[in-house]
């Protein structure tokens, strides 16, 4: 049977996602959640912000949820050099998580629902930057043909 190498944090996977797009994907998430949180905050109702930060915290949580699950399967199916079988109970509990916080929130009457979809969506804008920011580095790094 094959070995696979693992470093020193346990899982050669989770590394290399936290080094990787995942990790620009995270970090570009929690920025435009930030910045959408500052700039709606003196300038929105207080609803909004609060349901722009619900979302995007929502949005975090749900990005950190799967990647390390689905990590985690594969790490387990790699070191045992079996196919990867990850449970399609995660993918319903985060969803029911997540869908269960929005809908109490909405229920209190603390989050405005659109600005929590708003936030849910950060998702969205992470992968345009991490779009654009491929493109750029595609153009840049081009090489002549001659």
């Amino acid at each position: 049977m094959k070995e696979t190498g693992i470093n020193a944090s346990g899982s050669a996977l989770t590394t290399a996602a936290e080094n990787g797009i995942d990790g620009r994907i995270f970090c570009t998430m929690a920025g435009a959640v930030g910045l959408a949180v500052i700039i709606s905050a003196p300038f929105a109702p207080w609803r909004i912000t609060t349901g722009l930060l619900a979302g995007g915290m929502l949005s975090l949580l749900n990005h950190y949820w799967m990647r390390t699950s689905i990590s985690a399967g594969f790490d387990l199916a790699l070191g045992q050099g079996i196919k990867p079988q990850i449970k399609l109970v995660r993918y319903v509990l985060r969803y029911f998580v997540v869908g269960t916080i929005v809908f109490a929130a909405y229920q209190l009457n603390i989050v405005s629902l659109p600005a929590t979809v708003a936030g849910l969506c950060s998702f969205v804008v992470a992968l345009f930057v991490e779009a654009f920011r491929e493109f750029y580095l595609a153009i840049i790094n081009r090489k002549e043909i001659s």
